[in-house]
């Protein structure tokens, strides 16, 4: 590579003329070119980060004998999030965060999206959930911003009745049920690495999470299991219960491999009979009572009391499957009375459940910011 030569990325064929060239000694050192063995630099005015993707191969203009390293796979998002500032004030401002984010992670991407209980925000695309932890962290304290996120969730597909493809990657996305053939989730390759005294919890773990072993190799106390899980079952508290059954000492790899088709249902989270989008999820069938059970139960904890009853419901498709109420605050309205006949205090207690019945009509619940992740870590005792 030599000053002033142009080169093009094999990935997207994009073109760009070197400007300067040079090498890391740690100090910058710039010379006239680079032979094949050394390491350096290049600058070409390159605009988008984007373009430059990482593993991909760099060549003259005019060779088209050059042929890309084999093995180059271009970072593609697996989940998926939703972002909302806390204040809608700070929209902007999180907009301006996400663009100057990308700039130097070109595997995030984002996109506009609106909710009904959260507002503006966006769906962003991420690596996997500590890719999306990462993200979230350094937008909190670099950028000074209070967020909201949802439920993390993965990439689907959806074959409609006249066998047409359709990417949901938003359980809002999800068409009617008469209007869906099947629905297609990734499966990941994983390989955990994990003393043999653990190997047994370890196992019944991936089970738990519809895991099935294709491979089991014990060497020196030290055994190596291969599994093969669905992905929406490891992104959100796989990993933790990982670390937890192991007592710190497995490790853990995947990468996802394929689609297959699963008995999967949308669940909804309804908290005052309304929706709430951040804890809609698409979930296997045989799981959702037992997740939209602990789902609510959680809620009844983290949503505080009001003065009017606040009921908390699980539902597929419009049949509810699970239910918690949060208790009203009760004022007692015949202390003012002194005796008199029980038709005064009945008389009272009418009016008061009136009030109650069009304060719970017109009244709004506001949940916790915190209770939107933290509903969402659902363990074995909960």
């Amino acid at each position: 590579m030599k000053k002033g030569m142009k080169v093009k990325f094999l990935s997207n064929g994009q073109q760009y003329n070197i400007d300067r060239i040079g090498y890391f000694t740690p100090e910058i050192n710039y010379c006239d070119s680079l032979k094949a063995g050394e390491i350096g630099f290049i600058n070409a005015s390159i605009k988008s980060v984007a373009d430059c993707k990482v593993g991909d191969t760099i060549a003259e203009l005019n060779n088209n004998t050059v042929k890309p390293l084999p093995g180059f796979k271009p970072s593609l998002p697996v989940v998926f999030c939703g972002i909302y500032p806390v204040d809608t004030s700070d929209y902007e401002h999180l907009k301006e965060s996400f663009e100057k984010l990308a700039l130097n992670d070109s595997s995030f991407t984002y996109e506009n999206e609106t909710s009904a209980a959260l507002g503006y925000g966006f769906r962003c695309g991420c690596l996997g959930l500590l890719h999306l932890e990462v993200i979230t962290e350094r937008l909190r304290r670099e950028f000074d911003l209070d967020l909201i996120t949802t439920a993390p969730g993965v990439v689907y597909k959806i074959i409609d009745r006249n066998k047409n493809e359709k990417i949901i990657r938003n359980p809002s996305e999800l068409p009617d049920p008469a209007e869906i053939d099947k629905i297609l989730e990734p499966w990941v390759k994983s390989t955990i690495i994990v003393p043999q005294d653990y190997l047994g919890t370890v196992i019944n773990l991936c089970i738990e999470k519809r895991g099935k072993q294709t491979n089991l190799n014990i060497q020196n106390n030290r055994a190596i299991l291969e599994m093969e899980l669905p992905l929406n079952e490891i992104v959100i508290d796989f990993y933790d219960k990982l670390k937890s059954y192991s007592k710190g000492y497995a490790s853990f790899d995947y990468q996802v491999y394929d689609y297959f088709e699963g008995d999967l249902v949308k669940l909804n989270i309804l908290v005052n009979s309304e929706t709430v989008d951040a804890f809609s999820n698409i979930v296997h069938k045989t799981r959702a009572e037992t997740i939209g059970r602990r789902i609510c139960n959680k809620l009844k904890d983290l949503i505080p009391r009001q003065n009017f009853q606040i009921p908390i419901q699980a539902a597929i498709y419009g049949k509810i499957i699970a239910r918690e109420t949060i208790k009203a605050f009760r004022k007692d309205v015949t202390a003012k009375l002194y005796g008199g006949d029980v038709s005064r205090k009945k008389k009272l207690f009418e009016k008061q459940k009136k009030g109650k019945k069009r304060m719970k009509q017109f009244g709004n619940v506001e949940i916790p910011q915190t209770a939107f992740f933290e509903a969402l870590k659902i363990g074995d005792n909960d």
